[in-house]
């Protein structure tokens, strides 16, 4: 429903400065789309580029009756609370947007178009869209995705929001730099704003969620073609307690090759300090033995790691390339940040034969 050219505002309360404003700000590092206006409260009036690292010059506003002055067409829920969950103030916004005549795109759990106030307040020829709804006519999934002839590459995280969809973004504008056929395929709410394709892994029940993974590589695949390289957006992580999102992904998506993504110097899960990381190496091994099992006979050579993408936030530029130097000798991998760095060695691993 959200089209390339529509102007957009981010409803990121409180999210700029937040993982819980990662969807917003994955918007604003990767939407070629424009973005005319941020509301954040907790910023309004501050350098986007100060707060966030992001060199967009985009305003930042106190609400949407100062978005307004900057003519946007939809507005987007930019956050990502725990329990997918409308905050107050942020519902205020999308009240005060449905009866501007804006549309709304949003990747809670929480439908808006369920709600009665919101839904009448949609204005004609405009839309609210819940984008995390579970697909119509989903199947169990059948490896159906390891008879197509373009190369798949599935991102696995060492943890959860380490930023595999940044990852896959970062190598497929540098794909395109290369004239190099290329696709995205969005799993979550983020990836299908800025890709307009995917699926919502997450609103998905977990007997079909193989299947609706496969359901949406078909799809990408038959769109961008036998030569295409597929970069298919993951989620959650093997190492995480909570996460049971890595198996359908791989058995869905059938991957030729595999993109670890980790962040620097992180040996625990996020708010888990109990949960220790393991090593690299027994988690790239751990992946491909995953990822060796449950293909059709003739699928060709099971998918090995062939890079890391970091996420070197926090580090200098210096330490960046010292800690991507001994991780790549260490491994004998590139170990890049394609986002500091740029993905292009991340790209030739990855089309490698």
């Amino acid at each position: 429903m959200l089209a390339d050219q529509d102007p957009v505002v981010l409803l990121q309360h409180g999210g700029l400065d937040s993982l819980t404003g990662k969807t917003g700000l994955a918007m604003l590092r990767h939407r070629r789309g424009p973005i005319v206006a941020v509301i954040d409260p907790d910023h309004a009036g501050q350098r986007l580029e100060t707060v966030t690292g992001i060199p967009r010059p985009v305003p930042v506003v106190r609400d949407l009756a100062e978005a307004l002055a900057f003519r946007p067409s939809v507005a987007v829920v930019g956050l990502a609370p725990s329990g997918g969950v409308l905050p107050a103030a942020l519902r205020s916004d999308v009240l005060s947007a449905l009866k501007a005549g804006l549309s709304v795109a949003s990747g809670l759990h929480t439908y808006l178009a369920d709600d009665p106030e919101l839904s009448a307040a949609v204005q004609p020829g405009r839309w609210i869209w819940d984008l995390r709804c579970e697909p119509k006519g989903l199947r169990v999934g059948q490896a159906r995705a390891a008879a197509l002839p373009c190369k798949r590459v599935l991102a696995v995280g060492t943890d959860m929001a380490v930023g595999k969809m940044s990852a896959c973004l970062a190598v497929q504008e540098a794909a395109q730099r290369l004239a190099v056929s290329v696709a995205f395929v969005g799993t979550g709410q983020a990836g299908i704003l800025i890709s307009g394709q995917g699926v919502p892994l997450d609103a998905v029940r977990v007997d079909y969620a193989a299947g609706a993974v496969e359901a949406a590589v078909l799809s990408a695949a038959s769109a961008a073609g036998d030569d295409a390289l597929l970069l298919v957006e993951g989620q959650g992580s093997l190492c995480h307690p909570g996460s049971t999102a890595t198996l359908p992904l791989l058995r869905g998506s059938q991957p030729t090759a595999l993109l670890m993504v980790h962040r620097a110097h992180q040996s625990c899960i996020h708010r888990l300090p109990d949960i220790a990381l393991p090593p690299l190496e027994d988690l790239i091994q751990l992946c491909e033995g995953l990822a060796s099992i449950g293909r059709p006979r003739g699928a060709g050579p099971p998918p090995l790691v062939r890079a890391v993408a970091l996420n070197t936030e926090g580090l200098s530029d210096a330490e960046c390339a010292r800690f991507s130097a001994e991780l790549s000798e260490r491994l004998s991998l590139p170990c890049v940040d394609p986002i500091r760095q740029g993905a292009d060695s991340l790209l030739e691993a990855l089309m490698a034969p």
